[in-house]
């Protein structure tokens, strides 16, 4: 039988709704009734690692996160890892996670859209999927990957798009990889190509900005001023941005700091087409880093990693295009 870590790191799966409607955390994480009936699927060992909303997450407790999974596979001998976790920031540490993982041991991320005692609670269900997956030999190889709602998505990919649904968890443009049903786990596809960095600590600052019409130079001015060491900046459509700002990107990257490139839509990739003033050929000549897919958030936390490594421009250019 597979040896499974299931380890806790708080949010609503693991959270209870008092008589005034209002979700708070619980000192005891009510998962521990679902987990005692895992034991015909696998043989689970249980981690209360953390017990934290997923607003309180830090790209730091994430770095700690990942050296504490390799403690916990060197010592166990683990077959695969399934991670609980609030579902706010569940996509940035499964991202961060793949980046930093370089094995083929299955890890899985799970949560919930609703608190153990809401009717309907989703989380018990999510778990005993996210076990199935962990279990299954075909899960081997395909890096970190998020399961919610019967629904098997890769880090990269998935992104939080509602809410409150508990459908929320979805890999726009690409699409799960697989599916959980009563007769089995199944892949129908995967990734290409997988990426890891051996780092082992973020010291870098990385700031995230959305376009908006009629955004001034200003806003990059103050944050340049708190000596950033990247910057990422989400632009219109397929990498364009106000041309007021331009200047202010100008002045970031003349000093050495990269501003990498990705669009606020949640599909498509950004290119260097448009040659106007702030269009995205503008822009490649300036010296900006373009993506290949990645949304804002992911983007940051990879240029922070990268930067452990890196400042050569033309290096970290590759590196986001893969």
């Amino acid at each position: 039988m597979k040896r499974i870590l299931v380890l806790h790191t708080g949010g609503t799966i693991a959270m209870q709704e008092n008589e005034q409607g209002a979700v708070q955390p619980n000192l005891i994480n009510p998962l521990y009734s679902t987990i005692e009936s895992l034991s015909s699927i696998a043989s689970v060992i249980v981690d209360d690692y953390l017990n934290i909303p997923s607003p309180h997450m830090t790209p730091s407790l994430m770095i700690d996160l990942a050296e504490r999974l390799k403690e916990r596979v060197k010592e166990d001998q683990l077959d695969g890892i399934v991670v609980t976790h609030g579902t706010d920031t569940l996509e940035e540490t499964a991202y961060l996670l793949d980046l930093l993982l370089d094995w083929n041991i299955p890890v899985i991320l799970t949560g919930a859209m609703r608190s153990s005692n809401e009717l309907g609670a989703d989380g018990p269900h999510n778990l005993i999927a996210s076990v199935r997956v962990a279990a299954n030999e075909d899960a081997q190889g395909k890096g970190v990957l998020v399961v919610l709602n019967d629904e098997i998505h890769t880090a990269k990919n998935v992104t939080k798009t509602h809410s409150s649904n508990i459908a929320t968890f979805q890999s726009p443009q690409y699409g799960p990889i697989g599916i959980v049903t009563k007769r089995g786990v199944f892949f129908h596809h995967t990734l290409s190509k997988r990426e890891c960095y051996p780092v082992k600590k973020i010291t870098k600052k990385v700031a995230l900005l959305k376009t908006y019409t009629g955004m001034d130079h200003s806003i990059i001015d103050a944050i340049a001023q708190t000596h950033i060491d990247g910057l990422i900046i989400e632009a219109f459509g397929q990498g364009n941005v106000p041309p007021s700002i331009v200047p202010a990107l100008n002045n970031l990257i003349n000093k050495g700091t990269p501003v990498v490139l990705v669009s606020r839509c949640f599909n498509g990739v950004v290119q260097d087409i448009y040659a106007y003033e702030g269009g995205g050929r503008t822009l490649k000549d300036l010296g900006v880093i373009f993506t290949n897919g990645l949304n804002g958030q992911k983007a940051r936390l990879k240029l922070m990693v990268v930067l452990e490594q890196t400042t050569d421009r033309s290096t970290i250019q590759e590196l986001f295009y893969k």
